[in-house]
């Protein structure tokens, strides 16, 4: 087995306001009144004094506001601390009284002042509606939520939750039904979707505008199993305009956005996919993109791995006669190698996890942004001062480490390779043992893409309410499984939080069970998979046109001179002005003046 770096095959060309009476200092019977904090004209005043006066021999009469106040439980007359609006009396007090002067002037009589019962306000509560669907309450709170559907409330339409997409018979608008998603209907929310992350994908958006007329791609058959988000859309859309034919899965349970895959099938992509499938329905959508009739995928674009081992495993014959293979997972790509070291690799691959674009933007600058934005929604937790242990000091592992640290957070590191752990050292953390920190830690995140990282033991030895999160691509680093034992309760806090209870009451808080955090409990930056993207793309462009010989039963690196494009096509976004090379200079470094302009063996 050995590690070779692909030289690319094609040349690269130039490729309602809500005002009422009672915010002018008026009654709920639309009387202005001077109210404190509430200031209302000479007029205003005048007509509140003549509207409070009694008649003529009155001493003491109950205020206008006391008389005409209506439902004391109306959103007016409340405020947020249980007490009343302006001019009304607390639930169970008596209305305030006041004193009227020989010249009309009306002062309030001193009282005694009850302690507000909140018995009333948690019974005022508890009338709420209870079974309501989380879309309704979103449409009762802005009935503009129509033009405005996020991913957020995709998929939890309230009248058809229980029923299993592979239980329904849904069509698109020209009639397919080679797909199944969650809800068809959903299409038009996820175009919007699509739409707005084109804008952050110029280089992929700049590779379909350029090539589509050369089509690189015609007479490609890819099928795909990877994130189904709406940049992955973009990308499946941009290899249907270079001319490739697409089938795809999701690699993740949790990640996919189930309008997005309702836009893709309405559009014509045959998509098995949708968000919550079952360890089942997940191995039955991998195998409806492979298994059909008169169609003989002949490219596979893996993300862990599932879909390369699925055909391997149980279509041995298709397998032998796939083109090539571009993984992009440090899982997937492992699995690639244990193949080509046994000799089993019968289809050259490439991996595009090792390409310097996902290194160091994917898995860095990406998983520096999305382990907080993650954490954050899931758990509503501050970071100053929490203790976190963070497992791996890969480039997912330094961007997890360097968000948490800039937050405020006491970070500590695990890791098996001394050069990653001095990278850690020399970065300000404190390299240790799992074991030495796991009772005082408040937070564990695995970042290794092993298995069994934390074992039950680990989890036992955590202290009460430790969260625990994984930012690899693969479910194995936590050991789930053990987890699921008689004595362990396991209760649903809200979407993908669970707190598993220990017998004596100690709780740990578990995200997405055990998988990739950030695709599973919150999104990840457009631009950033952009760069992945592109490079995916431009590898099948690679491998489905190279010359026959060029590539044997092996696993390559993306070319530099690749890597190098991907990156430039990017740099107009931020105005970026690179220096070019005087003809002397080229010659003096030994260069191209035009690239690559590293070694292959750079570290970068």
């Amino acid at each position: 087995m050995s590690v070779q770096v692909a030289a690319p095959a094609v040349e690269l060309k130039e490729l309602k306001e809500l005002s009422g009476p009672m915010e002018k200092g008026c009654d709920a019977a639309g009387v202005p009144h001077p109210s404190p904090g509430v200031p209302c004209s000479g007029t205003e005043r005048e007509a509140a004094t003549a509207a409070e006066r009694p008649p003529p021999g009155a001493v003491k009469v109950p205020q206008a506001s006391a008389m005409k106040r209506s439902d004391p439980h109306h959103p007016q007359h409340r405020h947020r601390d249980g007490g009343v609006g302006v001019g009304g009396a607390a639930d169970g007090g008596a209305a305030a009284e006041a004193l009227v002067s020989p010249d009309g002037t009306v002062s309030e009589a001193p009282r005694t002042v009850k302690k507000i019962q909140f018995a009333d306000q948690k019974q005022e509560f508890n009338k709420r509606p209870t079974k309501i669907g989380r879309r309704s309450l979103s449409r009762s709170i802005s009935q503009s939520s129509t033009d405005s559907y996020s991913s957020a409330a995709s998929y939890t339409d309230s009248s058809d939750d229980e029923t299993s997409p592979r239980d329904k018979q849904q069509k698109n608008s020209k009639g397919s039904s080679d797909f199944c998603v969650k809800n068809i209907k959903q299409a038009e929310f996820g175009r919007r979707e699509i739409e707005i992350a084109e804008q952050e994908m110029p280089a992929l958006m700049a590779l379909r505008k350029r090539a589509q007329g050369e089509k690189p791609l015609a007479g490609a058959k890819i099928v795909g199993c990877t994130h189904i988000t709406a940049q992955t859309a973009v990308l499946m859309e941009t290899l249907g305009a270079l001319g490739a034919q697409c089938r795809w899965a999701a690699c993740n349970i949790y990640s996919t956005l189930n309008e997005v895959a309702a836009a893709l099938a309405e559009s014509g992509f045959p998509v098995f996919a949708w968000k919550g499938e079952s360890e089942d329905d997940f191995w039955w959508c991998i195998d409806r993109c492979v298994n059909v009739e008169g169609w003989q995928p002949n490219m596979i674009l893996d993300d862990g791995g599932d879909l390369t081992h699925w055909i391997y495993k149980k279509y041995p014959n298709m397998f032998k006669k796939i083109k090539g293979i571009v993984e992009e997972s440090v899982t997937g790509v492992h699995r690639l190698y244990q193949l080509s070291k046994a000799g089993k690799l019968c289809v050259p691959a490439m991996n595009v996890n090792d390409s310097v674009t996902k290194q160091k933007f994917d898995n860095l600058y990406c998983c520096r942004e999305s382990i907080l934005d993650g954490l954050k929604r899931t758990t509503d937790m501050m970071f100053g001062g929490k203790q976190v242990v963070v497992c791996g000091y890969g480039e997912v592992g330094k961007g997890c480490c360097a968000a948490l640290k800039a937050m405020g957070s006491i970070v500590y590191v695990t890791e098996i390779d001394p050069i990653c752990a001095l990278q850690a050292c020399m970065d300000g953390f404190r390299l240790v043992k799992l074991n030495e920190v796991i009772r005082q830690v408040d937070i564990v995140i695995t970042c290794t893409g092993n298995k069994n990282v934390v074992t039950r033991e680990h989890l036992d030895r955590m202290k009460n309410s430790c969260i625990v999160c994984n930012m690899g691509h693969s479910n194995t680093e936590i050991d789930v499984a053990s987890l699921r034992t008689p004595e362990l309760t396991w209760e649903r806090v809200r979407s993908q939080v669970d707190h598993v209870i220990w017998p004596d009451g100690k709780r740990i808080v578990l995200l997405a069970e055990g998988r990739l955090l950030n695709l599973s409990c919150s999104t990840v930056p457009t631009f950033v998979l952009s760069i992945t993207a592109t490079t995916q793309a431009l590898a099948l462009i690679e491998l489905y046109n190279a010359p026959e010989g060029r590539y044997k039963q092996d696993v390559y690196l993306l070319p530099k001179k690749m890597d190098e494009y991907v990156a430039s096509l990017h740099l107009p976004t931020f105005d970026a002005h690179l220096t070019e090379l005087t003809d002397e200079q080229a010659k003096y470094l030994g260069l191209n003046k035009n690239g690559p302009f590293k070694p292959n063996y750079y570290r970068y």
